[in-house]
């Protein structure tokens, strides 16, 4: 599923990797994503959200997380919504695409956790972002 995702993923911005604890990460820039401001997805990135759903359609017992960020300017009146909006927005489209709403949970976290520097514009950038985690089951010991 890897190697599927990081095909699919290139020239989209799109990073696919393995966390430490073996769940499989979708780094979406916001940029990449979304408009400015905007919890709308960009159609540029359905194609890599339709491999992640044909994955978890063979995987049934697969789970998502969906986690929103955005960088530290505004206000976090906006900041907070927007980005539980943009992590809602992925988890719609998923759930449109035959995916149970009860395999994938959505959180957003603002400002919070930010993976750059928020004095710079690419600094920002990186942190306008939705991390999108897939979690295989324990397997069985053999």
């Amino acid at each position: 599923q890897k190697q599927a995702l990081q095909r699919t993923a290139q020239g989209t911005g799109v990073q696919v990797s393995q966390t430490a604890d073996n769940r499989l990460k979708l780094n979406v820039p916001a940029d990449a994503g979304f408009a400015t401001g905007s919890a709308t997805l960009n159609p540029r990135l359905y194609p890599i959200l339709d491999q992640l759903g044909q994955g978890l359609q063979q995987n049934p017992t697969e789970t998502v997380q969906i986690i929103g960020y955005t960088d530290s300017t505004g206000s976090n009146a906006i900041n907070y919504p927007l980005s539980d909006n943009r992590a809602a927005s992925v988890k719609t489209y998923l759930v449109s695409r035959g995916i149970s709403g009860q395999r994938i949970a959505t959180r957003g976290m603002g400002p919070q956790d930010p993976v750059a520097s928020n004095a710079t514009a690419a600094g920002r950038a990186a942190n306008r972002r939705v991390d999108i985690y897939v979690a295989f089951p324990p397997q069985p010991a053999g």
